[in-house]
């Protein structure tokens, strides 16, 4: 796993799921993170390489947050509800229970 900088943004994904936001924000807020550092993902607008996703995973009744990092940023056109999204790839770095 990687050492997570807690001073990067972090893009949150919910899955429609907004009802668990509270829980996502307090798990990652107890790996350090601030919530001024919490942005809510959205299909116009990306984070950069070395920022973090964290979503609620598995979609639709999730258990975890999956933590990811930022790895590359390409320029694609935007697609449906993922949007800019399509063009970012990232790395699995770690995972909090969602209890």
């Amino acid at each position: 796993m990687s050492e997570i900088n807690t001073q990067k943004d972090v893009y949150l994904f919910t899955h429609g799921r907004m009802d668990l936001k509270e829980k996502l924000e307090n798990g990652l807020i107890s790996k350090g993170f601030s919530k001024e550092k919490m942005i809510m993902a959205l299909p116009t607008k990306v984070g950069e390489v070395g920022d973090y996703v964290a979503m609620l995973w598995r979609p639709p009744t999730p258990d975890q947050i999956k933590i990811q990092v930022i790895t590359k940023v390409e320029e694609v056109v935007p697609e449906g509800m993922v949007g800019l999204w399509r063009g970012v790839s990232k790395e699995d770095i770690e995972s909090i229970p969602l209890s």
